[in-house]
């Protein structure tokens, strides 16, 4: 039978961030992007996300606030059907990127980047970047 102690205890390995989880950092943490032009995020992770299979689970994900997540890319490249080919995945071992070409208004949204190698499976060190705001604010962040 299990008492509020003991499952408080099993609740407590598995606190993001204790020793052993992975943690993944995506940066920049905001990035404003004139339509047409590139955006990359970076994805670095605490340790390789190369699974025993050899295969390695470092997955890409799109949301926009108010509606559910969307998934983009999978086991680093591989398009989610569906996901135009302006998303490319990219990277290996502790290092990854997402690519959006020919940015469009409609890709401001916030971008995650998560693994499901190790359990538990994602831990997020830094608010994860979005890519928007407004043509003025875009314009002013390149010094037009």
């Amino acid at each position: 039978m299990w008492f509020p102690a003991q499952l408080l205890e099993l609740l407590l390995l598995w606190v993001p961030g204790s020793s052993g989880d992975v943690v993944l950092t995506q940066t920049p943490l905001s990035l404003s992007v004139i339509p047409g032009e590139t955006a990359s995020i970076s994805c670095k992770s605490s340790q390789s996300l190369v699974h025993s299979d050899g295969k390695t689970y470092l997955n890409w994900i799109q949301h926009k606030p108010g509606q559910s997540p969307q998934g983009l890319i999978y086991q680093v490249s591989n398009h989610i059907t569906g996901v135009p080919d302006r998303f490319t995945g990219s990277g290996s071992g502790t290092d990854f990127t997402l690519t959006i070409s020919r940015v469009q208004a409609e890709d401001a949204r916030v971008y995650y980047c998560y693994q499901g190698t190790e359990d538990p499976p994602t831990v997020m060190q830094h608010k994860p970047p979005c890519l928007g705001g407004s043509a003025a604010q875009r314009a002013a962040s390149l010094g037009n």
